[in-house]
């Protein structure tokens, strides 16, 4: 980011039924090395795509151009915002985008819908147990914490993030802001062949690799990987 035109702020989304905890670990240690400050979301489970677009319109209201980001949803989110207000982003960081355009049957809104019923046909513990015994064990510690925080409107925001149409591919094509992206290579959630559409169909995009095992080791993985991708397109500029 060339020195003039440094952001000093970055608003970063969690994931569907993540928090603020998680993606303030993702993306405050990268962004603090290069001198950003982040604002990790958190997010109103009963309207979690609105409570994302006040946060963005607030910080731009007060400190002008910002980093956007965000994971998954956060992503889409961050991005389709950047979109719509290109005078006020400096950079996106895009970690595991989960779909272009429509949900559809991408996987994330798949498992969105089916958590989301199973929750309100079951209840909290017995699919929070389930969810656990069947999760790498970070990701079961994370979201068992998250999905508690968000109770009893979890359903709802799962079914929101199920519906989220994310940036299309004529979209992409539209959006001017530089993008790094953050892909697992082992994430069937989020799949690779989505984070590489994005990386194709953007105008100024980087896409970087990582993986699961990393992630989990260290959520700050997802912050470094982003920035990486997002300084490949910066130095070529």
């Amino acid at each position: 980011m060339p020195s003039d035109d440094r952001p000093s702020v970055a608003v970063v989304l969690p994931g569907t039924g993540s928090d603020a905890d998680f993606v303030a670990r993702a993306f405050t240690e990268p962004l603090t090395s290069r001198g950003v400050r982040t604002v990790a979301v958190e997010p109103d489970p009963r309207r979690v795509v609105g409570s994302y677009l006040d946060a963005l319109d607030g910080a731009a209201a007060q400190h002008g151009r910002i980093l956007v980001g965000g994971v998954s949803i956060g992503a889409a989110v961050a991005l389709q915002w950047a979109g719509s207000h290109p005078d006020r982003v400096a950079g996106v960081l895009a970690a595991l985008p989960a779909w272009t355009g429509t949900a559809a049957d991408a996987p994330a809104a798949a498992s969105a819908r089916f958590t989301a019923a199973r929750l309100r046909a079951d209840g909290l513990e017995q699919v929070t147990a389930e969810m656990v015994a069947s999760s790498p064990p970070w990701l079961g510690r994370e979201l068992a914490k998250s999905w508690r925080s968000q109770w009893p409107h979890l359903p709802a925001a799962l079914d929101e993030a199920s519906e989220y149409h994310a940036p299309g591919l004529d979209d992409l094509e539209r959006i001017t802001a530089p993008v790094g992206i953050a892909a697992a290579t082992d994430d069937a959630v989020h799949p690779l062949e989505v984070a590489r559409t994005w990386s194709e169909r953007l105008p100024h995009a980087g896409l970087v690799t990582v993986t699961l095992v990393e992630i989990g080791a260290d959520p700050a993985v997802l912050g470094y990987t982003c920035l990486s991708a997002l300084d490949s397109i910066l130095h070529t500029a």
